[in-house]
C-alpha cells in the first residue's frame, strides 16, 4: 500500500536536528542575502534606461546618435558591472583565503558601496565616464559576493541540506530583481521624469543592502573549514559546535572534523614543498581537476548564453518586442517576471535540488527554458511586425503574442529552476579544500566574462540578428547544455564535500554518467567512523570503494 512520506524528513534523518538550528540559518540568511547584489544590480540597469531622466541625462535617445551607436552605448553602461566583476572574481579567491570569508564580505561591501556613490553622483555631472568608473568599482565588490557567499556556504551546511543552504545565494538574485523591478516601476509612477531622483531613489537600493549585509556580517561564525586550513584548530572546533548546536565529542562534530583534517593533510602532503603557484599548479596538474575545470568552464559559457540572463536584464526591451507597449506597461510586465523567478528559485531550492537531485532539476530547467526559447524565436520569425503598435494584427496574431509573452515568463521559470541553482552550486561542491576559493574563483571570472559579452552584444545582436534569429541561436546553446548535463555533469546531493574525491577519480566518460552510482551512499568519512574509528575507517571506506568498483567492474583503480 502506498504511503507518502515527507522528503525533508527522509532527507535529514540521519542529520542531528540539533544541526538544524537559528545560528546555521542565520549565517544562511546573512551570506544569501549576497546574491542580491547582483540581482539588484542585473534588474535596476535595464529598467533604468527606460526612463527619461536617465536617458536625457547620458543621451540614451540622443536624435543625433545612430541606432547603432545608441545600442552601443547602452550595452557598455550595462556591462560596466561585469566587467568590474571579472576583476572581482579574480581576486576573491586570493582574498577569500588570505583573510577569511568574513573579512571578505566585509571589503567587498565597502568596495560596492563606493562604486555607487560614484555613480549616484554622476547626477550632479551628467557625465557618462563617471557612470562607467561608478560602476566598473562596484563591480570589483559585487563580483566577489559570487565566491564568497557560495563557498561559506557550501562549507558550514550539513551535507543533506547543502544544496538548499547554496541555493539561498541564487534564490537572494531574484530577490534583488524582483525589488528592483518594483523599484523602478513605482518610481516611473510616482516620482516626476523631470527630475533625476526618478532614477536616483531605486539605484540607492544598492546602498541598503550593502549597508545591511555589512553590518549582519558581524554576527556570523567564521567558516570552520577555512579555520581549520589556516591552523587555528581550537576556534574551527568552536565555531562548529556553534553552528551543529552539539558539543565537541559529539561523533557528528567529530567525523565532520576528521573528514576535513583528512582531505587537507592529503592535499598538504601532494603539495609540499610548493610555492604559493603550487596550487595553481595542482589546478592544471591533474585528471581530475582538468574535468572540474571543464564543468566550471562550460557550466558558465552554456548558462550565460543560453538566453534567460539577457532577458533578465534587458527584459523590458523583450517585453517591447512581444507587443508590450508603454513605459509603465512594460515596466509592470518586467516587475511580474520578478516575481515569477523568484517564487521558481524558492521551489527550487526548497523542493528540488536536494530532493531529485542537481541533474533531474537542471535538466527540467533547461527543457523548459528551450521550449520557451524556441516559440518565441519563431514566433518573432513568422510576426516580424509585432513590435510595431502602428500594425493592426490579427486576433489569431494577438493569441500568438500573448503566448510569446508567457513563454518569457516559462523560461524564467526554467532558469531559476536549473541553470541558475546550479551555476553557483556545482562550483562550490566539486574543489577540494584547499582549491575550493581558486576553484570557485575561476568559475565566477568565465561567468562574468561570458555575461559581459552578453550584455554587451545583445542590444547589438537584436540589431544585426533581427530578434527571431537571437531567440533561436540562444535555442541552439541551450539544447547543447541539455546534452552536456546528461553526459558531462556529475549528481553530488546527498554526499559529503570531502568523498567528492572519489567520484573525480573515475574515467572522464563515466563521471557524468556513472559517477554517482558508482559512489551512492559514500557519504565521507563520516559514514565509517559511526561503525569504526580512526585510520581504521579510512582502510575500511577505501575497501569497500575498491570493492564496489571491482564487483561493477569499472576500469579504476584504488589503492588498498
Amino acid at each position: 500500500m502506498w504511503s507518502w512520506k515527507n522528503p525533508w524528513r527522509e532527507n535529514t534523518k540521519d542529520t542531528p536536528k540539533e544541526s538544524l538550528n537559528w545560528r546555521l540559518w542565520f549565517g544562511v540568511f546573512v551570506f544569501g542575502l549576497m546574491g542580491a547584489a547582483r540581482g539588484i544590480d542585473e534588474g535596476l540597469i535595464g529598467t533604468t534606461a527606460e526612463l527619461v531622466p536617465f536617458q536625457e541625462k547620458f543621451g540614451l535617445h540622443d536624435p543625433s546618435k545612430s541606432a547603432h551607436e545608441q545600442a552601443e552605448l547602452l550595452s557598455n553602461i550595462t556591462s560596466m558591472v561585469q566587467m568590474g566583476s571579472i576583476l572581482g572574481s579574480l581576486i576573491a579567491f586570493f582574498i577569500t583565503d588570505r583573510i577569511g570569508r568574513l573579512w571578505a564580505t566585509r571589503q567587498l561591501c565597502i568596495i560596492w558601496m563606493g562604486g555607487i556613490i560614484i555613480f549616484l553622483s554622476a547626477a550632479a555631472t551628467g557625465s557618462v565616464e563617471q557612470v562607467y568608473a561608478g560602476r566598473f568599482i562596484a563591480g570589483i565588490g559585487i563580483g566577489q559576493t559570487t565566491v564568497v557567499a557560495p563557498t561559506y556556504l557550501a562549507e558550514t551546511a550539513p551535507r543533506a541540506i547543502r544544496g538548499l543552504c547554496v541555493c539561498a545565494f541564487a534564490g537572494s538574485v531574484y530577490i534583488g530583481i524582483m525589488l528592483a523591478y518594483f523599484a523602478s516601476w513605482g518610481s516611473s509612477i510616482h516620482i516626476s521624469s523631470a527630475t533625476d531622483a526618478q532614477w536616483l531613489v531605486p539605484n540607492s537600493m544598492h546602498l541598503m543592502f550593502a549597508g545591511i549585509i555589512f553590518t549582519l556580517s558581524w554576527f556570523p561564525p567564521e567558516s570552520p573549514r577555512w579555520l581549520i586550513k589556516v591552523g587555528r584548530h581550537e576556534e574551527a572546533l568552536e565555531n562548529l559546535c556553534l553552528l551543529r548546536k552539539l558539543p565537541a565529542g559529539d561523533p557528528y562534530v567529530t567525523s565532520e572534523t576528521m573528514d576535513i583534517n583528512d582531505q587537507l593533510n592529503r592535499e598538504r602532503e601532494a603539495t609540499m614543498g610548493t610555492t604559493w603557484l603550487g596550487p595553481i599548479r595542482e589546478l592544471f596538474s591533474s585528471k581530475a581537476n582538468l574535468y572540474r575545470i571543464q564543468l566550471s568552464v562550460l557550466s558558465q559559457l552554456l548558462s550565460q548564453w543560453s538566453g534567460a540572463n539577457s532577458i533578465t536584464i534587458y527584459a523590458p526591451q523583450y517585453f517591447a518586442m512581444m507587443g508590450t507597449t508603454g513605459q509603465n506597461e512594460k515596466l509592470f510586465a518586467t516587475a511580474i517576471f520578478g516575481v515569477v523567478k523568484f517564487v521558481s528559485s524558492m521551489f527550487c531550492a526548497f523542493f528540488l535540488i536536494d530532493f531529485i537531485g542537481r541533474k533531474r532539476s537542471l535538466s527540467t530547467g533547461i527543457t523548459l527554458q528551450l521550449v520557451s526559447m524556441l516559440y518565441m524565436g519563431i514566433f518573432l520569425l513568422i510576426d516580424n511586425g509585432v513590435a510595431n503598435s502602428d500594425v493592426d494584427q490579427t486576433p489569431s496574431q494577438k493569441k500568438a503574442a500573448m503566448g510569446a509573452i508567457v513563454m518569457v515568463y516559462f523560461s524564467g521559470f526554467g532558469w531559476a529552476l536549473g541553470w541558475n541553482s546550479i551555476q553557483y552550486l556545482i562550483n562550490s561542491e566539486i574543489y577540494p579544500l584547499r582549491l575550493r576559493a581558486l576553484g570557485g574563483s575561476i568559475a565566477m571570472t568565465f561567468h562574468f566574462v561570458n555575461q559581459y559579452g552578453n550584455s554587451k552584444a545583445v542590444p547589438l545582436m537584436f540589431f544585426a540578428m533581427k530578434n527571431g534569429g537571437t531567440m533561436i541561436f540562444f535555442s541552439c546553446v541551450t539544447a547543447i547544455g541539455l546534452l552536456w548535463v546528461w553526459f558531462f555533469l556529475p549528481e553530488t546531493s546527498g554526499k559529503s564535500l570531502e568523498s567528492l574525491d572519489e567520484m573525480f577519480n573515475l574515467p572522464w566518460y563515466l563521471i557524468g554518467r556513472k559517477g554517482a552510482e558508482i559512489t551512492k551512499g559514500s557519504g565521507g568519512m563520516s559514514e565509517y567512523l559511526d561503525k569504526a574509528g580512526g585510520k581504521a575507517a579510512t582502510i575500511e571506506m577505501e575497501k569497500a570503494a575498491a570493492a564496489e568498483v571491482k564487483q561493477k567492474n569499472y576500469p579504476v583503480e584504488l589503492k588498498v
